[in-house]
């Protein structure tokens, strides 16, 4: 890997490597987000099914949550620089894809490509501010770039519903191909081009295994979304994707050089996070999907008022990151996490109660404590994980904790997605909740309840991680 000292001066200071990073990861984040709100738009622009639409979102979480790992393996082999750069020019060549198709197959197309480039920004920039960054100042990077992601995922689709709404749904990727080609020169120049010293080959094989086994479990997830989990679309994807881990296991365990070292694992830190990002993810995503939704279903709310309850939610988490990561210095990993992962099964057990009456202000304050919760989650496991792993292991162990984050993120809103279906028509589980919206209060108390296995796993952290 390339110590820091070998770097330029210039990738080794902190405001010129966080000006280039922190915008690279909130353009990707909005750009996951920010069509949801205007796939009505789209379907009546092509005539397309709710079904078809849906391939416009899941076109581009597929190759996303495959991509990931491929990247962070590659990135001890290859430059940041190079890495980075390929990324950005393949991000904004599928978003000018999508701003100017014609046809609902050259959209979900765009989207694949657009997937491909930004696969590559958010695991390369935690990379590169490991790599770069001396280590008094890595814990309050690693918040400057997950703050870009909750502000991202909170402003995507309020971006998403006010931009398309007065300019219309093509407006968004031209706006996200700016940000693209205004960042590729500064990152060239701001990032390291020499390669990382030691470098060795990976068996190919096992990562195609890895990838195929993840996009197989989005794929199969999204599926029961919109055709249920007796869709042989859906059980179908879900069986093959356990054959793919299954044979993913296997070449690990022959390979001479595994795409992912078994001794990654042994890492107690490293895999207790791998599990918790999941699982605080998955809680997460559900929340910003779901709870736009019930405002707009249940209160009323036109697409943009709905999204306006998420604002508070990307404040806070814009001004609390940056200094998360320091706090874990003097409370411990496992103290922040624990704390972060209370306040997220209590903010999910609020939204589940009290949401569904006329105020939406419960639902602001609920998405509110599951956006801070899970900031005070993910910072500092994300630090204690990159601080855990030897320099050789960083790239691959980064990639697969990015890889299994953005997992949780696509498939926590399907799942939660399919529960509200399925209940749509019966009463809250919830004794204690009175309101309209039956179906989201038991998707809520759901949350609450995947809270707990994440909660037992960050208890089996060393007190002293990160």
């Amino acid at each position: 890997m390339t110590p820091v000292s070998a770097a330029p001066e210039r990738a080794g200071r902190a405001p010129a490597l966080l000006a280039v990073l922190m915008p690279a990861v909130l353009v990707t984040v909005v750009a996951s987000d920010m069509v949801n709100l205007m796939l009505p738009s789209v379907g009546a622009e092509f005539g397309a099914s709710e079904a078809e639409l849906a391939w416009i979102v899941t076109g581009f979480l597929l190759v996303f949550s495959i991509g990931i790992p491929f990247y962070g393996r590659v990135s001890d082999r290859m430059s940041l620089r190079r890495l980075f750069a390929f990324a950005l020019v393949t991000f904004a060549a599928g978003n000018l894809v999508c701003a100017l198709a014609p046809n609902l197959l050259v959209l979900v197309a765009g989207r694949v490509v657009t997937g491909v480039g930004a696969a590559a920004l958010p695991v390369l920039s935690i990379i590169a501010i490991t790599r770069l960054l001396p280590e008094s100042a890595r814990a309050m990077g690693i918040g400057v770039v997950s703050a870009a992601t909750g502000v991202g995922a909170a402003a995507g689709p309020a971006l998403g519903g006010g931009i398309g709404q007065f300019l219309g749904w093509r407006a968004l990727f031209w706006l996200v191909l700016a940000v693209a080609a205004v960042l590729l020169p500064v990152a060239w120049r701001v990032l390291p081009g020499e390669s990382p010293e030691g470098a060795h080959r990976f068996d190919l094989l096992g990562g195609v295994f890895l990838g195929l086994g993840a996009g197989l479990v989005l794929f199969g997830v999204t599926q029961a979304q919109v055709a249920g989990f007796a869709a042989p679309s859906s059980w179908g994807s879900l069986l093959a994707a356990v054959a793919a881990i299954a044979l993913f296991g296997w070449r690990t365990a022959r390979a001479a050089l595994p795409f992912v070292p078994p001794a990654l694992f042994a890492n107690r830190v490293y895999r207790a996070a791998v599990v918790v990002a999941l699982l605080a993810m998955i809680v997460n995503l559900g929340g910003l999907v779901l709870v736009p939704l019930l405002v707009v279903d249940v209160n009323g709310l036109a697409p943009g008022e709905g999204a306006l309850v998420m604002i508070p939610a990307g404040v806070a988490v814009a001004v609390l990151s940056p200094v998360i990561g320091r706090l874990a210095d003097r409370a411990g990993t496992r103290s922040l996490v624990l704390g972060g992962l209370a306040v997220m099964g209590s903010s999910a057990l609020v939204l589940s109660t009290f949401t569904g009456g006329t105020s939406v202000l419960p639902a602001g304050a609920g998405m509110l404590g599951l956006a801070v919760g899970f900031i005070f989650v993910i910072t500092p496991l994300i630090s204690a994980a990159a601080g855990a792993l030897p320099p050789e292991q960083a790239g691959v162990g980064l990639g697969i904790l990015q890889g299994a984050q953005f997992l949780g993120a696509g498939t926590g809103p399907a799942l939660f997605g399919v529960l509200v279906t399925a209940r749509l028509h019966s009463d809250a589980v919830n004794p204690l909740h009175t309101g309209a919206g039956g179906a989201y209060s038991d998707a809520f108390l759901a949350m609450a309840a995947i809270v707990v296995p994440a909660a037992l796993v960050a208890y089996r952290m060393r007190r002293t991680a990160g």
